[in-house]
């Protein structure tokens, strides 16, 4: 998931432009046309997520690769803009004041853990990220929201408020997978 500084920067010039053609075009832009270099053309999943100042303004992302990085990048920075339903679509005027953030994710891996307990000590904070899946719902958390929920207690619970399940809920038929993640962003020291 490590890329070069370069690449990096490909990436998140992609998603800047990304995000103005969608406040011009009203669509995400088209990487088809342009010369990426062999990691970007390969198959992979990213996050792209917003902020105004320190606030969130919108994260969109995939879990599982099923197109070009930079495809998936461009049309993820198009979905943290417009398409985030916990946001207004962005606007013209706000793009400058907004900063990105791309975070590769890598292969999620199953988690065989019978019993919440045996979950809460599979999970390694602030390394792993966490998907929970029943039936329809599925949620997931970055590694990142360890940040702000560094009990794994509080990350569970909260990862099952996000698929609409009660705080403390436990069946058999949940199911659980964790990856890890690469992540950097405008302004990082290369």
């Amino acid at each position: 998931m490590m890329l070069p500084p370069e690449a990096r920067r490909a990436l998140l010039g992609i998603a800047r432009r990304s995000l103005a053609h969608g406040a011009a075009a009203g669509r995400p832009l088209d990487v088809g046309g342009l010369p990426l270099e062999p990691a970007l053309a390969a198959v992979g999943a990213s996050f792209v997520t917003l902020h105004e100042a320190e606030t969130l303004r919108g994260c969109i992302g995939t879990l599982e690769p099923h197109r070009p990085l930079a495809e998936d990048v461009a049309e993820n920075a198009f979905g943290a803009g417009f398409r985030d339903p916990r946001f207004p679509p962005v606007q013209a005027g706000e793009l400058e004041r907004l900063s990105i953030s791309v975070t590769l994710v890598g292969t999620a891996q199953a988690v065989g853990a019978r019993t919440e307990a045996e979950l809460l000590e599979t999970v390694r904070p602030r390394t792993d990220g966490l998907t929970l899946e029943l039936g329809a719902r599925r949620a997931t958390f970055l590694p990142a929201v360890w940040e702000q929920l560094p009990e794994p207690r509080d990350f569970l619970q909260q990862l099952r408020r996000k698929a609409g399940l009660a705080p403390d809920f436990w069946s058999a038929e949940l199911r659980f997978s964790r990856y890890q993640t690469f992540s950097f962003a405008e302004g990082d020291d290369e």
